[in-house]
């Protein structure tokens, strides 16, 4: 499926990014009072199916994954072959070309902010069922951290008007806007990533955002990040981050655990 910005270059680099935070996905997971064996979850943007992955290894097998690139959606497919239960289908965070009122939770892993959110919260509403929960969640480089701080430094030097756009954004204001959502709450889980850094810099050739805005100077960015990495001297790296959710539901009658009240 074309969709404006393709990843299918970018698809194997991404199976080198960290996973989310167990802490804030089990404590999304508990607000949420979703349960393995009968709450049906969209993955929506599922990718390499890092997020699918965390779910389905927690019990959660009930799933859809929708994913518009073919090629990360096969990979996405191969990860997660083990569980039967796992469907893989082709549609967007704006057309996910499902049934209605069919999803318990709705999930956004690093992609709502490639979408037009709008769209995606009013498409995300019509196939979740009543009191049901959109999520939406990104992890975030510790920008305080010296390593990162010398690469954000690399990024900004070279591109002095370089900005993250809405994916470093509070997502409270598009999600109350879009008058389709209450109840809105944001988590947040503190992790450690430890990566070699060839797999580190794999995966910063992933990062489109940056790609884009680079252009051609996009490999020398790269080439800087990697000096700074090897003068580090440590490897595998010990990098820090921090995984944020936004969750919303669909009523402003919802209980936690299972208690839901119309």
């Amino acid at each position: 499926m074309k969709t404006e910005w393709d990843y299918t270059e970018l698809a194997t680099a991404y199976l080198k990014r960290p996973d989310y935070s167990d802490r804030a996905l089990d404590e999304m997971l508990e607000y949420t009072g979703t349960h393995p064996q009968h709450s049906k979850i969209c993955d929506v943007g599922a990718g390499t199916a890092h997020l699918t992955l965390q779910l389905a290894c927690r019990g959660y097998t009930n799933i859809v994954a929708v994913e518009p690139n073919d090629a990360m959606r096969s990979l996405g497919k191969q990860r997660t072959k083990q569980y039967p239960g796992i469907k893989w289908v082709e549609g967007t965070g704006e057309d996910t070309k499902l049934s209605p009122s069919s999803f318990d939770l709705v999930t956004f892993g690093s992609s709502f902010n490639v979408t037009n959110r709008y769209l995606a919260l009013n498409e995300s509403y019509r196939i979740l069922k009543p009191w049901g929960y959109f999520v939406c969640m990104w992890n975030y480089r510790d920008l305080t951290d010296p390593v990162q701080a010398q690469i954000e430094k690399i990024i900004q030097t070279t591109i002095p008007d370089y900005t993250y756009g809405n994916r470093r954004e509070d997502q409270t204001p598009i999600i109350k806007n879009s008058g389709f959502f209450n109840r809105i709450k944001k988590i947040e889980g503190a992790l450690i990533f430890s990566q070699s850094i060839e797999d580190c810099i794999e995966a910063w050739r992933s990062h489109a955002t940056l790609q884009r805005q680079a252009g051609n100077k996009f490999p020398g960015i790269i080439q800087g990040i990697k000096q700074i990495l090897v003068q580090n001297g440590q490897d595998p790296l010990l990098i820090p981050y921090t995984t944020t959710i936004w969750i919303a539901s669909t009523n402003m009658y919802v209980g936690q655990n299972n208690a839901k009240f119309p």
